[in-house]
C-alpha cells in the first residue's frame, strides 16, 4: 500500500460541529470526516486508486471539468467552480473543485487554492465545522456562489460605467468594451452549468430527508441562477455597446469619405482648368500679359466659390 498524501487540512467532525485534525488513515472517529487534498501531490494518484471506486478515482484527478452532480457507487460525485481569488489571477480564470461526498467522508480536491474551502477550513480550526456533510457541501455551495455574485456585480458596474461613458460619446472604449465582454462570456461559461449541478445537489439531498441542508443549496441554486442570468443581460448589453461603436464608426468613416468626395468634387474642375493653362505649347492665351496669373487664380477662386455655394443649395454640405 502507497504512503498516504499529505493533506491540506484533515478533520474529524463530531455532530456538535468540533473538529479535530486527524491523519488521513487513522481510523474514523464518531461524526464525519473531511479531507483536502491538493491534486499536486504525486501520492494522489495511487491513494485514491486504493480507496475509491476507479471511476471516481479516475474523476477526481480529470484536469478539464464542468460543474456535475453525480450519485454513483453509493456516493455523489461533484464537479463545481468558483471565481480565482488569488494574488494576480483574474477572477473569470474559474478555479476547479472536485468533490466525492458519502455519508461520513467527504473529500475534496484543488489545483488552485480555492477562499470558499480556506473560509470552512478557518471556522473548523475554531471549533465552528459543519455537523454533517450534507451541511458541508451546503455551506461550500453557498461560498463559491456568494464570491461569484460579488464579482458578477462588480461586472455590472462596470458595464454600467462603461455604457455611461460611451452614451457621452467618449471614443477609447472599443477596447475596454471587447475585454470586459470577454471576462463575462468565461464567468457565464461555468456558472450556467453550476446553476443545474446545484439544482441537482439540492434536490438529491432533499431526497434523503436527513437535514435541512437540501433547502439551503435549492436556495444557492436559486441565486445562482438569477447570477447567470444577471451576467446574460450583461453579456447582452456589452455586444449592444459592441455593436454602437461599430455603428458610430462606420458613420464617421461614411462622413468623412463624403467631406473627401465633396472636396474632390470641388478641386477637379479647378485641376482642369489649371492644367489646361499649364501646358507648354504655342498659342496659349495670356503668356506675355503682366496680370495673366492674377486673372487665373481670381477666376480659380470664383470658380471655387460658386461650386461650394452650389453643393450647399443642393444640401450636399
Amino acid at each position: 500500500m502507497s504512503a498516504a498524501p499529505t493533506p491540506v487540512c484533515a478533520f474529524d467532525i463530531a455532530p456538535d460541529g468540533t473538529a479535530t485534525p486527524c491523519e488521513v488513515d487513522a481510523k474514523p472517529r464518531a461524526g464525519w470526516r473531511w479531507l483536502h487534498f491538493d491534486l499536486s501531490d504525486p501520492q494522489i494518484p495511487d491513494w485514491l486508486a486504493q480507496q475509491l471506486p476507479g471511476p471516481v478515482a479516475t474523476a477526481l484527478q480529470t484536469l478539464e471539468t464542468r460543474p456535475r452532480f453525480d450519485a454513483v457507487h453509493g456516493g455523489a460525485l461533484i464537479n463545481l467552480r468558483g471565481v480565482n481569488l488569488n494574488a494576480g489571477a483574474d477572477p473569470e480564470d474559474m478555479v476547479a473543485l472536485r468533490i466525492w461526498a458519502t455519508e461520513d467522508c467527504v473529500i475534496t480536491m484543488r489545483r488552485r487554492r480555492i477562499m470558499a474551502l480556506d473560509a470552512i477550513r478557518k471556522d473548523a480550526e475554531a471549533g465552528h465545522a459543519p455537523a454533517t456533510p450534507d451541511g458541508f457541501l451546503a455551506a461550500v455551495a453557498e461560498g463559491l456562489t456568494e464570491r461569484i455574485e460579488t464579482v458578477s456585480l462588480d461586472l455590472e458596474d462596470q458595464v454600467d460605467d462603461l455604457e455611461e461613458e460611451i452614451v457621452a460619446g467618449r471614443e477609447d472604449c472599443a477596447q475596454r468594451v471587447l475585454e470586459l465582454r470577454q471576462t463575462i462570456i468565461k464567468l457565464r461559461r461555468f456558472v450556467g452549468p453550476q446553476k443545474d449541478a446545484l439544482l441537482n445537489l439540492g434536490r438529491g439531498v432533499s431526497s434523503m430527508a436527513r437535514s435541512d441542508a437540501g433547502p439551503h443549496i435549492l436556495e444557492t441554486a436559486n441565486r445562482a441562477a438569477r447570477t447567470a442570468e444577471a451576467l446574460e443581460a450583461a453579456r447582452d448589453r456589452m455586444a449592444a455597446l459592441q455593436d454602437h461603436l461599430e455603428s458610430r464608426a462606420s458613420a464617421t468613416l461614411a462622413r468623412n469619405g463624403y467631406v473627401l468626395s465633396i472636396i474632390a468634387a470641388i478641386f477637379l474642375p479647378l485641376g482642369f482648368l489649371t492644367g489646361l493653362f499649364g501646358v507648354n505649347v504655342a498659342g496659349m492665351p495670356g503668356t506675355g500679359h503682366p496680370l495673366a496669373f492674377a486673372i487665373l487664380s481670381g477666376a480659380s477662386l470664383v470658380i471655387g466659390v460658386a461650386l461650394y455655394l452650389a453643393f450647399r443649395w443642393a444640401k450636399w454640405l
